[in-house]
């Protein structure tokens, strides 16, 4: 081989390489998301007993994969309006992975719930900054971010609270037992719901990362979202999520709080509508917020002091440290990422 072909393939092999150990980080986070949020759709139906934790794992895999091949606008969001995707590298999309991978884990052996949605936002804007400063956020994204925010944190709690009034207004009469079987029916429903806009919102969010990591290694020539991405994130959610996460179970459905099936279908059914709606506008929000804060929601409606504050003060604190902690990790990585790989 002449010596200038030689030249040119030695940096096609690097590049390869970093491609592949950069993919395989975002399908690690992707699977974290499955095992550290991804439980959050079925905690309220297994602490209601509704169904067993077998069956409600099988049913939150099925149905992550379904609503993550549902749409792309979250994932296109992601992938291209947080930050400037010409302005950043493979190193930079590796440094919010790995943020997000140590995050989330540390978080998982706690049992507390953390925001894979804040901490990939924040990854990426830590590692973006460490790269080229401020001029590499997009505001339109971070605006949808915002927007999820209050999403997530007022119409969660707010709509759960007003379900809740509903239900004991027309339903509190009646026949616990009659009242039991129907909520019962309607709360597997309701998590088959909340587990399908999960995938459609949350799953979404990886697919981005792993199209842009493709679309800056050469792969593909512009941003765009293959059918194989979609499949292949999607499934390594599900596995995820199928590896367990009953801690996270056990905090929200029975140390936070304690809920009965109508409280289940009240929670689930509002966070899901709050998370369809977010989704169907690309706006990336965080469902661990959502079916937490209308957890919160629809057993406030009933009583304030029945909520266990202690618990919802400890998830809350998780949430604020997010941001920064995850943020902080990815410019750290991100530095020494530029540092080792030359650019």
């Amino acid at each position: 081989m002449p010596a200038q072909d030689a030249d040119r393939t030695e940096p096609r092999k690097t590049m390869d390489v970093q491609l592949i150990v950069v993919l395989f980080l975002v399908l690690a986070a992707e699977f974290v998301n499955g095992w550290t949020d991804a439980p959050n759709a079925i905690a309220t139906v297994v602490s209601t007993r509704v169904v067993s934790p077998r069956i409600a794992v099988i049913l939150a895999v099925l149905l992550n994969i379904v609503g993550a091949l549902a749409g792309t606008s979250v994932a296109y969001t992601i992938g291209k309006g947080i930050v400037n995707s010409s302005a950043i590298n493979l190193g930079t999309i590796a440094a919010a992975q790995v943020a997000i991978v140590v995050w989330s884990s540390i978080a998982a052996r706690f049992g507390i719930p953390t925001s894979e949605s804040h901490a990939l936002v924040a990854g990426l804007a830590g590692a973006g900054l460490a790269v080229a400063g401020p001029d590499v956020l997009v505001w339109s994204g971070w605006q949808k971010v915002i927007i999820g925010l209050f999403y997530s944190s007022l119409l969660g709690f707010a709509g759960a609270w007003v379900i809740g009034k509903a239900i004991q207004f027309f339903f509190g009469k009646g026949p616990p037992s009659a009242s039991r079987r129907a909520f019962n029916r309607l709360q597997l429903f309701s998590a088959a719901f909340v587990a399908f806009n999960h995938g459609m919102n949350d799953g979404q969010k990886f697919i981005g990362v792993f199209a842009l990591a493709l679309s800056l290694g050469g792969i593909l020539p512009v941003f765009r979202i293959p059918l194989w991405v979609i499949l292949l994130c999607s499934v390594t959610m599900g596995i995820g999520t199928s590896v367990g996460g009953w801690r996270i179970i056990r905090m929200l459905g029975q140390k936070m709080v304690h809920i009965e099936s109508w409280q289940g279908f009240g929670a689930e059914f509002a966070a899901s509508s709050t998370i369809l709606a977010a989704s169907l506008s690309g706006i990336p929000l965080s469902t661990t917020h959502t079916i937490t804060t209308s957890l919160m929601g629809v057993t406030a409606a009933r009583r304030l002091s029945i909520v266990r504050w202690r618990h919802s003060r400890e998830i809350a604190i998780a949430w604020l440290v997010t941001f920064p902690v995850c943020g902080a990790i990815a410019f750290v990585c991100s530095v020494l990422f530029q540092r080792l790989i030359g650019k």
